[in-house]
């Protein structure tokens, strides 16, 4: 199982890309948290933002599908997207992922 992150503005865009994965499959649950503080570096200053995170959970079967559709659907310019594999995964939740079914409406 992986599990990746980004960040959206506002609690609408968190709950539409949300909505929007799990609708299509691409993904067994997102969450979603906020608003959290965002620091970083863009175009030469140092910004602050208030954002909503997004966390995903899929397959590896899904991750390519997931990617495309997040960063079609995002509002952002340059989205964060980082993907990390789960070292471990429960049983009981895992074979609810499997189980899931996972082929898009696209």
């Amino acid at each position: 199982m992986l599990v990746a992150w980004t960040t959206v503005a506002t609690a609408a865009d968190a709950e539409r890309l949300a909505v929007g994965v799990v609708e299509n499959r691409l993904a067994v649950c997102v969450q979603t948290e906020g608003p959290i503080r965002s620091f970083y570096r863009w175009e030469g200053r140092v910004e602050r933002s208030e954002e909503y995170r997004l966390q995903f959970k899929f397959l590896e079967s899904q991750q390519s599908a997931l990617e495309v559709y997040v960063h079609r659907h995002h509002p952002y310019q340059s989205p964060e997207w980082i993907v990390v594999r789960a070292e471990h995964v429960g049983e009981k939740y895992l074979s609810w992922a499997i189980a899931v079914p996972t082929s898009s409406t696209l």
